[in-house]
């Protein structure tokens, strides 16, 4: 069997987070948290620590940055936050080699669907704002995009948030 795919997408601080743990709240009562993100500065732990604080005793945390599908979650139900940082992982990583971590991103993707459980994803679309001001940005846009386009794709169920509501896409 293969994963059962909620694509959760939307803008900053679009309730992306909140929609997904409660969605994963009333399929499970004992969730995933997979956290992608790298400590990059203090603001941005402070955003993890804030993230954490939002989830209970009946959470299990995991942390990766990258090698998703080495995780054994088989019959879980699984957060995945959240795309924009874990292609971010890859990005840097490459050098900012956008056909690499694209084809690196998707395989490691590919991979971890080829497991029994259900995966609510949450990514950001990016490309909806101002418009990136270096050549880094403006490429890693694109990449995003791309890998967007790639999940919602594979998924069955696709929701965008915005201002705080769920439009239903798929």
């Amino acid at each position: 069997m293969a994963a059962t795919i909620h694509y959760i997408s939307g803008g900053q601080r679009s309730g992306k987070s909140g929609y997904a743990q409660n969605l994963a709240l009333e399929l499970s009562n004992t969730p995933v948290y997979l956290a992608t993100s790298r400590v990059w500065d203090d603001d941005h732990k402070k955003r993890i620590e804030r993230h954490q604080a939002d989830r209970d005793e009946r959470w299990t945390n995991i942390e990766e940055e990258k090698h998703i599908s080495q995780l054994d979650l088989s019959q879980r139900v699984v957060v995945m936050d959240c795309v924009t940082l874990w292609l971010t992982n890859f990005f840097s990583d490459y050098e900012y080699n956008v056909d690499q971590t694209l084809e690196a991103a998707k395989a490691e993707f590919d991979h971890l669907i080829t497991q029994d459980f259900t995966l609510i994803i949450i990514s950001n679309e990016i490309g909806m704002g101002l418009h990136a001001e270096t050549k880094a940005g403006r490429k890693f846009t694109d990449l995003q995009g791309w890998m967007n386009q790639y999940i919602a794709q594979k998924a069955q169920y696709a929701t965008l948030m915005v201002s705080g509501l769920p439009v239903k896409i798929k």
